[in-house]
């Protein structure tokens, strides 16, 4: 066989720091599914219950929140009940919550992988947010049996037109929100550690900020409070579902196109300081 015969693989260094090359991540799509069961099967696979915990978390929060902010607090909800009040927005922001804190450790967790084969790095961040879909999914699925118990006792307006396209919508604006805010952080944290740290406390208190136990339309909310509220991306998602399955929150275009903007301008964002710390963070992890 002649020099000239042999198949040569050239590798060679991107020239753009902003890449999301989907037939690269799509040839890789085997290793993206076996990772995404590697973050199923990892997290409970030495806990006694398995994957029963994404049942009890949603069902414990919520029992918790409609004791402490329903009958010790009596926080309004609208007219809705307080369990199913504080279940449908739940679901969503322990989707988005989980992407964001499982990416933010993406290259301290996976640094022994990358450092010794190569993939498309953005893999290993969007096998984290598949895996949290799975679980938004199952989660979903208790909200949707708590809620016909609670419709078929009658009580709210649904917008049937809505729900799926309107589900489908809110589902993929927290996913990118979560994966475009995790990639950033994740970045930080190889040389900034602290920031690590700061994190989920960070998280925490985003909720607060987030309609999760109380409605935009809060009478005790003043028209400025519900600017800045409605400021936060993470808002308009929340109240849309409330008000496309109980008619209890508050639908608008114009803020849901602001979160989607939002989402994907924080993950261009995201994938551009992802690809900028990717060429050399083997040095600073």
């Amino acid at each position: 066989m002649h020099n000239a015969d042999i198949p040569v693989t050239v590798i060679k260094s991107q020239k753009t720091l902003f890449r999301f090359n989907l037939k690269e991540l799509w040839a890789y799509r085997d290793l993206l599914l076996l990772m995404v069961k590697r973050d199923i099967a990892v997290v409970y696979k030495q806990t006694v219950l398995g994957p029963l915990w994404f049942f009890l978390q949603p069902v414990l929060t919520t029992l918790i929140f409609t004791l402490i902010f329903g009958r010790i607090a009596r926080i309004d909800t609208a007219g809705v009940p307080a369990p199913l009040f504080y279940l449908s927005a739940l679901i969503g922001w322990n989707y988005f919550a989980a992407c964001l804190n499982e990416t933010s450790q993406i290259f301290r967790s996976n640094a022994h992988i990358f450092g010794k084969v190569y993939f498309p790095r953005l893999v290993a961040p969007l096998s984290t947010t598949l895996s949290n879909l799975l679980k938004f999914a199952i989660q979903f699925l208790l909200f949707v049996v708590v809620w016909l118990y609670y419709y078929l006792r009658g009580g709210f307006e649904v917008q049937w037109l809505w729900l799926l396209p309107g589900t489908l919508f809110v589902t993929l604006v927290y996913g990118i929100l979560g994966l475009g805010s995790g990639l950033i952080i994740s970045s930080l944290t190889t040389k900034y550690r602290d920031l690590s740290f700061l994190v989920q406390f960070g998280v925490q208190l985003l909720m607060y900020a987030t309609p999760v136990i109380y409605s935009i339309n809060n009478p005790s909310f003043s028209p400025e409070f519900r600017t800045l509220l409605w400021l936060n991306p993470l808002s308009p998602l929340s109240e849309a579902f409330r008000f496309w399955f109980m008619g209890a929150g508050e639908f608008s275009f114009f803020w849901l196109g602001y979160s989607f903007l939002f989402a994907t301008g924080l993950l261009s964002i995201g994938i551009w300081v992802f690809n900028y710390v990717e060429r050399d963070f083997m040095d600073t992890v």
